[in-house]
């Protein structure tokens, strides 16, 4: 996996640095997106290493419709270096880079049932104070923490799950 980032990077730095100077990061999000999804398939990933699939066919595969020549080209020079396999990296830390450029702090709430949208407002806007910068959150649920929530937020998590709370208590007690 971290080798599969390693090689990722450069790619990732490449596809951010073209999509930035052409002011089409979105449209380039959307496609490596989908092309990251598309290879992440496991029929097609077995495809894509097949020796005698063409560079053309891969990208005609993987491609979505319309796309950008630049991203078309992209594309290309990973099937030529047979890195196809590597876009669902690569996809993410595109959109690591593209978060960072637009001052995006992206957090995952995961609570025990439904949060009202005030409460999810109310922790978005702590957020946005605590880091200095635009966040947008993604929710889940989990019934098992119980009541609470825990928040991921890149480097820092905040667990105020009663889950977590009951966990801290039990090593407080057993130490």
């Amino acid at each position: 996996m971290s080798q599969n980032l390693t090689l990722a990077r450069p790619y990732a730095r490449a596809a951010f640095s073209l999509a930035r100077d052409a002011g089409r990061s979105a449209q380039w999000s959307d496609a490596l997106a989908f092309s990251a999804r598309v290879a992440a398939d496991p029929q097609v990933s077995a495809l894509l290493g097949h020796p005698q699939l063409s560079a053309a066919d891969a990208i005609a595969l993987i491609a979505i419709d319309g796309a950008d020549e630049s991203v078309q080209r992209f594309l290309a020079l990973l099937a030529d270096n047979r890195r196809l396999a590597l876009l669902p990296e690569i996809s993410g830390l595109f959109e690591e880079l593209r978060a960072e450029a637009d001052r995006v702090v992206k957090a995952k709430v995961t609570s025990a049932n439904d949060l009202p949208a005030a409460e999810l407002d109310a922790i978005k806007a702590a957020l946005t104070k605590r880091f200095g910068r635009q966040v947008d959150i993604e929710t889940a649920v989990d019934a098992s923490l119980i009541g609470g929530a825990v928040i991921d937020a890149g480097d820092v998590v905040i667990d105020g799950s009663l889950k977590g709370k009951l966990a801290r208590l039990q090593t407080a007690l057993a130490g």
